[in-house]
């Protein structure tokens, strides 16, 4: 058993962010990490101030070794459950059999997204299959784009996207649009589509074209869908942590839950969230958990003085 101040389940950029700034502050902190970031398909990732264009790969192993720099330490594995242990403390529970106890934890565990079924779409995922128009819209700009629509909010989604070409097409299914949203899209001359999507037609491994289930193939070359976002919280959620009405944990404006002496940061909470939003979400999180452990150093003292 290992014993720190805090301990930091996911080593994306909120959680290497927050450990960095905690060893700063000479604050034992160890980061648990699975080694499955949410954007490891993509080559390059976009919108991060002097970093654009920058590998995600290479920033997390750039951010692991600053880290570790400053007495931080990486654990490779997963958390499987983070239990109370009396009432001040926590003890993180790994896959391995491994306990760790923390005075503090900060949950930065990310989100999944779950993409519609069809065929062809998860294997182009942050290719030429993309979710975010500010993270990979100036890459494909002026291109044939599609968007696979159908959902709540596709056709606002469908009007920003719009913003990087003259060529958008909307896909939805059929009896999805009312008057006013397909106006909207005629006035801003998108295409739209009406039917069911058989598959992406793929081509010398690039996107060619979107097959409709009556045969005809649109020539596409990027397509942009909405994802269904699902936040990796079963271990926020089964320790306690208040949700929201769509299920997400509440945190206030530093990361602090429900629950005392717990944190949550980044995508986990907030899924709109890009890596710099992350990263600082995680710098914010580090500030209020170190002011927090000094609230509990400066009482141990004043015991400790007057027993």
């Amino acid at each position: 058993m290992s014993s720190y101040d805090i301990a930091i389940i996911g080593g994306g950029a909120a959680g290497l962010s927050a450990a960095l700034v905690l060893s700063r502050a000479r604050r034992r902190v160890l980061v648990v990490d699975a080694g499955s970031p949410r954007n490891a398909p993509a080559a390059h990732m976009h919108g991060f101030l002097s970093r654009d264009g920058f590998p995600p790969g290479e920033l997390l192993a750039e951010g692991r070794r600053e880290v570790k720099t400053y007495g931080g330490e990486i654990l490779v594995g997963t958390a499987t459950d983070l239990v109370r242990d009396g009432g001040s403390r926590f003890w993180v529970l790994l896959g391995d059999g491994q306990r760790i106890s923390a005075r503090r934890l900060l949950v930065a565990a990310g989100l999944r997204d779950e993409l519609p079924d069809i065929p062809g779409l998860r294997d182009r995922w942050a290719r030429d299959v993309l979710h975010c128009p500010y993270c990979h819209g100036h890459e494909v700009r002026d291109r044939q784009l599609g968007v696979i629509g159908g959902t709540a909010g596709a056709v606002r989604y469908a009007h920003i996207v719009r913003q990087w070409t003259h060529d958008l097409v909307y896909f939805t299914p059929p009896d999805t649009l009312t008057a006013a949203e397909r106006s909207q899209l005629v006035a801003r001359a998108i295409v739209v589509i009406e039917g069911t999507i058989e598959q992406l037609v793929i081509d010398d491994d690039q996107l060619r074209g979107v097959q409709m289930d009556d045969g005809c193939v649109v020539p596409r070359q990027a397509l942009f869908v909405p994802p269904r976002f699902v936040p990796n919280s079963r271990l926020l959620v089964d320790l306690g942590c208040e949700i929201d009405h769509d299920g997400w944990v509440t945190t206030d404006a530093t990361g602090r839950t429900s629950i005392p002496g717990v944190w949550a940061a980044g995508n986990v909470v907030d899924p709109r969230a890009q890596v710099i939003t992350a990263a600082g979400a995680g710098s914010a999180a580090a500030i209020a958990l170190n002011a927090d452990l000094t609230e509990d150093d400066v009482r141990d003292a004043v015991h400790a003085f007057n027993p």
